[in-house]
């Protein structure tokens, strides 16, 4: 595939994105797969795609002073394709404008007709002759960090008043880079130094992960494509959300449930953990992601896991109070931890979506807390940062459930690493996508009295 038809691919994908709200990781990787992309074609791939989405109100800003009529007037796509442009010409060093500029003029063209092709032309030359606007005019602070770091203003906003300028700055610089790939060694299998002397025979180069000790990030190869990972030993996984299955430590022959289990990372990590011995029931609401759980769990070779799908809200009429030896519930949330791998995110959420996740977060508890035995544990998760959905609403959730109480032990289970976050409280901690460049994750451990 040349160059040029990687960015008309590009431009497709940020098309389905913006037009048909599509996620732009699954996107990407149906493409990928499809595809008989190179390395470095896929490297680009992904950068345009996630630096555009990702950049959208920074690329906006610096294009309104070169369309005349303003960027409301042109066609979605023509506007898209000058968004992808720009953000190569500003952020990206090693292409050249004049090929940036060549190729976007020669997609107008293909997809539009000349006039097209002129105005995209007049507006790139421009930019290119004069420079893109500064932010320094922008008085209003929260209105410049939003256009600056290309974040909603209301974002900015609540992000500010949780967490401080500084430290908000940190989260939305950090959002703004591209995502490792990072996988989970199959602990039943295998060992991460083995893992890594058969991926490099597959010609996968891979490093140890840094927080997780199950972990390892991908450095260069297409580790998908491997024996190694047709053979189940590993399965892909950020290193924050590994811990969460160190965090409920469940032992062998345990009866575990995990309320919200798809797309089945978490219950796989928990089978491994309690080496293939005991149950867990993976529940989801979705039949077509409970296939994806039933799925990970074969090719990694777990046996011990039972996805179902239903409303984990109804699970207490098919089982009795007190049937788990231990709960997750890795909670539906805005996942405001993960927007460097799901940038469309922040332009899809509203700040109204935060109260709602918060009632059926609420409301999930409530209902899987009776289901978990005296002396039991129950593991509270997000990928998200914010306050409402996480700390709040354990406090909450504490104040309502006299019986249930902060695990202080939580912090023996966590790396070493961790415990000098300023985040890590008894029984919960928080890490922010800047601590360890991994995604951002809220983790809380509750016992049963």
């Amino acid at each position: 595939m040349t160059q040029k038809k990687v960015r008309e691919w590009a431009l497709d994908l940020l098309l389905q994105v913006e037009e048909e709200k599509a996620y732009s990781n699954l996107l990407l990787n149906e493409t990928i797969n499809k595809s008989q992309l190179n390395q470095k074609d896929i490297g680009l791939l992904t950068e345009l795609v996630y630096g555009t989405i990702q950049r959208k109100m920074s690329l906006n800003y610096f294009l309104t002073p070169f369309v005349k009529d303003g960027l409301e007037t042109i066609e979605v796509w023509v506007k898209t394709l000058l968004q992808m442009s720009l953000y190569q010409m500003v952020y990206l060093d090693k292409i050249p404008e004049r090929a940036v500029i060549h190729e976007a003029v020669d997609i107008a063209r293909k997809k539009g007709h000349e006039g097209i092709g002129s105005f995209v032309n007049g507006v790139l030359r421009s930019v290119q002759r004069q420079g893109v606007p500064t932010f320094d005019s922008i008085k209003n602070e929260n209105k410049r960090l939003a256009i600056q770091y290309s974040t909603p203003k209301w974002l900015v906003r609540r992000w500010i008043e949780q967490f401080g300028v500084s430290e908000s700055i940190q989260i939305m610089e950090e959002s703004l880079k591209p995502p490792h790939v990072t996988i989970r060694v199959n602990a039943i299998k295998t060992n991460r130094e083995q893992l890594m002397e058969q991926l490099e025979k597959e010609g996968v180069l891979t490093v140890k992960g840094e927080l997780s000790p199950d972990a390892l990030i991908v450095k260069e190869g297409q580790v998908f494509s491997t024996s190694a990972y047709k053979d189940g030993l590993f399965t892909a996984q950020d290193e924050s959300s590994m811990l969460v299955a160190r965090a409920l430590s469940p032992n062998e022959d345990d009866h575990v449930l995990d309320a919200c289990a798809a797309p089945g990372g978490k219950s796989t990590h928990l089978a491994e953990r309690m080496n293939n011995k005991g149950k867990v029931l993976a529940i989801d609401l979705h039949e077509h992601k409970v296939r994806l759980i039933s799925n990970q769990s074969r090719r990694l070779q777990l046996s011990i896991v039972e996805a179902v799908s239903m409303d984990v809200r109804e699970l207490i009429n098919s089982y009795q109070e007190q049937s788990f030896d231990k709960i997750l519930v890795d909670a539906p949330c805005t996942g405001f931890g993960v927007l460097k791998r799901k940038p469309d995110i922040k332009w899809s959420k509203k700040e109204q979506d935060i109260v709602e996740m918060s009632k059926i977060q609420a409301s999930i508890l409530d209902k899987v807390a009776p289901l978990l035995k005296k002396g039991g544990q129950l593991v509270y998760s997000t990928c998200t940062i914010d306050q409402e959905e996480n700390e709040l609403q354990m406090k909450s959730f504490l104040q309502k459930n006299s019986d249930f109480t902060w695990d202080e032990t939580l912090e023996e289970r966590m790396p070493e690493k961790l415990k000098q976050t300023a985040c890590n409280q008894k029984g919960r901690l928080l890490i922010l996508p800047q601590d360890f460049q991994t995604d951002g994750f809220f983790i809380a451990s509750l016992l049963k009295r």
